[in-house]
């Protein structure tokens, strides 16, 4: 009998130009934070508990530790801001093992994504997991998409 749950987090990312020709298509693997793992929990047990379904990208490329909380430099203008995904669960290997949250942001001016994160609020909340992106520049009218895939197995 196996009673061990594992959690595998993976970002996968699309940059495409404002007449839809993709620019760059990338994945990453994340790192769950310590305060995320404790949500998780609760959410197994708290009707009460919010869930995650916020994202959000930075501009910092600061490596990423267990107790990270917040992004390291997080972007809240030039439409990058962070904002409510849709949140599904798919099949990976089981039914139904895996949550989906994915979200397509229209950029109104230029930055380098260097960073994400999955929250559970629009603002501040508990970080779930943080990844970083790679240098990547998203110019005005751009199109960014991030789709953030949680395997439970």
């Amino acid at each position: 009998m196996n009673n061990t749950i594992n959690i595998k987090g993976t970002y996968h990312f699309e940059i495409r130009d404002q007449a839809g020709n993709l620019k760059d298509k990338w994945s990453v693997e994340n790192l769950v934070t310590n305060a995320g793992k404790a949500q998780l929990a609760l959410l197994a047990g708290d009707a009460t508990a919010v869930p995650f379904t916020y994202l959000a990208v930075g501009t910092s490329a600061t490596a990423v530790a267990v107790t990270d909380t917040t992004l390291t430099a997080e972007i809240v203008d030039t439409g990058l801001a962070r904002a409510a995904g849709t949140v599904s669960r798919v099949t990976t290997t089981v039914t139904n093992d895996t949550l989906q949250i994915a979200y397509t942001w229209t950029a109104s001016g230029s930055k380098t994504v260097e960073e994400i994160g999955v929250f559970n609020a629009a603002s501040t909340g508990t970080m779930l997991s943080h990844a970083l992106t790679t240098s990547k520049a998203v110019v005005n009218n751009d199109v960014f998409v991030a789709t953030y895939q949680l395997k439970f197995s």
